[in-house]
């Protein structure tokens, strides 16, 4: 058939344009990884932000709308209601650079392998891989023989012991982390530094004149601000950010100031996202992964709690942010997620298997490595 000689020059430019514009690939691997936790912070306030029920029970003795945290925090919808709490999180961060398993509402699972629902357990399974119900079964600072991914890169990659580093709310990260003493940089809980950097030594002697109303859990600032100078100082590869908060002024009753805590973690983010765009060595070259150790119940009787009696704190959730990875925004009907797949999808940003390691660890999240042609 003879074609109108607009319409094949038309043709003839746009197969010209298709073979001289490059296909731009995904990169297989990334040179950082960076894992995040937030002590229990559940799927609730983060897919829907305030729970009106849980506001009205933690503040009986007025009324709902004239609270400051209502105020600022309420919206009529659950889409504008989370934005409102974490405005960088869902504004920015998933919807143009990463994605979120995790909201049950839209069929996607996200949940423990573990039976044990609280910390330790929750905490060991993301960096295991596996869940250890015949021997972790408390919170005591106890350091157990399972090597955790942190030990596993810190082999792989070959790095000097500032290059793997965590910063950490809760003491007890000082015996989670590793099976070895002292293989990496870790400062947890209230916890001083021998560091040269005048940074670090101020920020570890400022958090003995701010205490918190918990025992063996710092104030979030100080561990958000040691990271912080960490990075800047030595630029290590493998960065773990355990942050507390969340679940202590959710076991006090203070529900204010546990959605204070998650706004905070934004602002947080917002900055941490900030540097690392900024620095050569981080910008698209970083693999993130945002999760927790645990849920909480669903109700406003049971959201303050957790553990094998409480309904719902076995759903947890996961977000994921990579250059590898083109997936945005809000994962749906998907095979359920577990959170022993951590440890695993971590390593495997990098380029290595962590299971010639932990044969029985969980799978890197598949999902995640799937690329669109």
């Amino acid at each position: 058939m003879n074609l109108p000689s607009s319409r094949l020059t038309w043709n003839l430019l746009a197969y010209l344009s298709l073979a001289t514009t490059p296909l731009i690939a995904q990169p297989p691997t990334v040179d950082n990884v960076i894992l995040i936790t937030l002590d229990g912070a559940r799927t609730q306030e983060i897919f829907s932000g305030l729970d009106i029920d849980v506001l009205q029970s933690s503040r009986n003795d007025v009324p709902v709308e004239t609270t400051a945290v209502y105020q600022q925090y309420w919206a009529s919808t659950p889409e504008a209601r989370r934005r409102q709490l974490m405005p960088f999180f869902w504004g920015t961060l998933m919807a143009d650079y990463g994605s979120i398993a995790g909201n049950r509402t839209r069929g996607s699972v996200v949940e423990l392998t573990n039976t044990q629902r609280f910390s330790y357990p929750g905490y060991s399974e993301i960096l295991t891989g596996e869940s250890h119900d015949d021997v972790i079964t408390s919170n005591e600072n106890r350091r157990y023989s399972f090597p955790t991914v942190l030990d596993f890169l810190r082999t792989e990659l070959r790095l000097d012991r500032e290059r793997v580093a965590v910063f950490a709310a809760w003491e007890t990260f000082r015996w989670i982390v590793s099976n070895k003493v002292d293989t990496f940089t870790v400062n947890a809980g209230y916890q001083s530094s021998d560091d040269p950097n005048p940074t670090i030594r101020t920020l570890t002697n400022q958090q003995f004149e701010t205490l918190t109303p918990w025992d063996s859990v710092r104030h979030d600032f100080y561990t958000f601000r040691l990271a912080m100078a960490h990075l800047a100082a030595y630029k290590p590869r493998v960065l773990y950010l355990a942050l507390g908060e969340t679940d202590d002024w959710a076991h006090d009753g203070r529900y204010d100031r546990t959605l204070q805590a998650l706004n905070q973690f934004d602002d947080y983010l917002q900055e941490l996202w900030e540097w690392l765009e900024a620095d050569s060595q981080y910008r698209n070259r970083t693999g993130i992964i945002i999760t927790v150790d645990h849920g909480r119940g669903n109700t406003a009787a049971d959201w303050t709690d957790h553990g094998n009696a409480t309904e719902g704190a076995q759903y947890i959730w996961m977000a994921f942010v990579s250059p590898t990875v083109s997936l945005r925004g809000e994962w749906s009907d998907h095979e359920p997620i577990g959170q022993n797949q951590v440890a695993a999808t971590l390593a495997h940003f990098l380029g290595f298997d962590f299971r010639t390691q932990t044969p029985t660890a969980g799978p890197p999240i598949e999902t995640l490595f799937i690329q669109e042609h």
